[in-house]
Formats: C-alpha cells, structure tokens, sequence
C-alpha cells in the first residue's frame, strides 16, 4: 500500500507536495481559527471571490506556460469592463433593453477581450518582444485608454438585471465559480488530450524544437495571448458583476498574487511545465489563506510580507525538488548502465 502511494506521489512530485502542503496550512488555520473556517457563509464568501482572481490566474499560467508573463491581464480586464458598463447603463446599448442589452454587452466584452489578447500576440510574435516589455507597454496602453474614456471616474447605474449573474447559486454554491471550475476543466482538457495542448508544451519548453517540429511559432504565440486576452475578459465581466460599477486600477494587487499562485501551483516560468489542476489547488490555498487573515485582521504589510515569505519558500522548494529529480534520474541511468 505504502509503495503504491509512493509510486503515485512520485509521477508528479510538485503537485503531491502542494497537495500536502495545502492539507497541513487548512488544518492549522482550522485549529487557529476554529470552526468559523468552515462556516457555510465564510465557504460561499471565498467561493464568490474565487472566479475573478481565478481566470486571471489562468491566463498568467497560460502565459508563463510559454515561458512569457502577460502584465496587461488586469488592465485588459479593467477596461473590459468599463465598455461593457457602458453598455449595460445604456450610453452604448444601441436601443437594446432588458436581456438582449445583457447579451449585446457580453458579446461586447468577449470581441474587446479577444481585440486585447491578439493586439498582444501579434505584437510580441511580430516584433519578437519579450512578452515581459510588450506586455508592460500594453498595461500601460489598456489603462491609458480606460482613463481616456472614463477620466479616472466610475462607470456605473447599471441595469439592475446584469448583477444577478453574481448573486445566482446552484446547490449553494455561486454559479460564477461553477463557470470558472468548468472553463478550468475545459482549458486542462485541451491542454493534455488535443494537439494544440502538445503543440503548447513543445512551443513553451523549446521553440526552436517546436519549430523544427513543423509548428508555426506565431500562431502558437498569438493563439496564446489570444486565450489570455479572453480569460482576462471573462474576469472583468465577472467583477462588473460583483461589484456594479467599473474603473481603472481595481484589482491592481491580483497583478503579483496571480504570479505567486502560478508558482505555488507548479508553472515553470521559462516555460513547458505545469498543470491546470495545480494552479486551481493553489488558487483555493490562497483563497483559504486570504480568508484567514481577514479573520485575524491582519494588516495588509504583514499580508504582503507573508505572501513574499511563501513565494521565496516555494521558489527555493521547487529548486531543491528539481535537483532532487536531476539526481535521481542520473542515479537510474548509472543503475541500467551497470
């Protein structure tokens, strides 16, 4: 039994000690804590905040997996949601009312998602930028142009109808985090079982090989962004959703606790590496975590110190593991050739 579990742990190291690890932080902040953890409204609190901050975290997994970083998610999904407002109050709603202004606004966020995401990707693969400098120039355009439109000011009075897609529940649980574990679902699917999905790891851990492969490179790139661009957008719906109103600068702070989960979760940031399934853990790990403190009034310097202090441990964890694994597979091959 012990070796069976050993050999399972072993097929994928970084995931089982995430696993772990996640185990032994919930116990201890339930034994800190005490039962109000896991109250029924502490539960669906966390689960209405996880959707926004997931997607986000998915399309920075997605970008680190090629081994880039998108830095323009936030103000992508930002400025989404100012034109989607925009919409859904009216200035922009093109005589549509009631159900057919919903739908027309979220076709709206969708193709200005979309718009984003590939402005992106035929920038970075066009120009041969490093994603980290397009990406840089790209947050700062997004957010130049929700300035632009807004003046710096709120975009509100939206119809009254469109914030249900916040509050409705399925089997007590929000509908919005449904949405967000099935488009994970899906993206992992793709990801391991379909050609694109193989295609994306060879582009990301070598794309020299993946060009000598026959895979067209700046397709691949664009196709990426792309996906980014569109689960960013997905976000700013969902924020517009929970919150009523749009403007600039919400949610700067996602910006580095997306890069911490994606490490937390296992993503090889030089790219090629990583699961949706490990990213989703540690989405929740520190949802829990987040959760936690506010139950403890933590300020937010001794959050951030203690974010710091977790992406540090991780960073050193994964470096031990990965010369743990180089030693291992040197001792298997010494073994054959014996």
């Amino acid at each position: 039994m012990m070796k069976k579990i050993r050999e399972y742990m072993n097929r994928d190291l970084n995931l089982s000690i995430l696993v772990t690890l996640t185990f032994v932080i919930f116990i201890t902040l339930r034994i800190i804590i005490g039962p109000s953890l896991l109250s029924l409204n502490n539960i669906q609190s966390m689960l209405f905040q996880v959707p926004e901050f997931g997607f986000l975290a998915l399309a920075m997994m997605l970008s680190n997996m090629v081994g880039g970083i998108d830095l323009s998610i936030i103000a992508n999904a930002n400025t989404v949601a100012i034109f989607t407002a925009y919409v859904l109050n009216g200035q922009l709603s093109f005589g549509t009312d009631g159900a057919a202004r919903i739908i027309l606004a979220l076709i709206f966020a969708i193709v200005c998602s979309l718009l984003f995401g590939s402005f992106n990707g035929i920038l970075i693969s066009k120009t041969s930028a490093p994603p980290l400098i397009a990406t840089l120039g790209t947050m700062t355009l997004f957010q130049g142009i929700g300035m632009a439109v807004t003046g710096g000011a709120s975009v509100g009075d939206l119809i009254p109808e469109f914030s249900l897609i916040a509050k409705a529940k399925l089997l007590e649980l929000p509908v919005i985090f449904w949405i967000f574990l099935g488009a994970a679902v899906i993206v992992g699917l793709v990801l391991t079982y379909t050609s694109f999905g193989r295609n994306f790891y060879l582009y990301g851990g070598n794309p020299v090989a993946a060009r000598f492969s026959g895979i067209h490179n700046e397709k691949m790139c664009i196709s990426t962004f792309l996906l980014t661009g569109l689960l960013a957008g997905i976000a700013g719906i969902i924020i517009l959703s929970r919150v009523n109103s749009a403007k600039v600068g919400y949610g700067d702070s996602y910006l580095l606790q997306t890069m911490i989960v994606c490490v937390v979760g296992g993503i090889d940031p030089n790219g090629g590496k990583g699961k949706v399934q490990g990213v989703v853990i540690a989405i929740l790990l520190m949802q829990v975590m987040s959760s936690a403190f506010t139950i403890m009034s933590l300020s937010p310097y001794t959050k951030k110190l203690i974010w710091g202090i977790m992406l540090v441990c991780v960073l050193g964890l994964n470096h031990i593991i990965g010369k743990y694994s180089e030693y291992k597979k040197l001792k298997m091959s010494m073994k054959a050739k014996a």
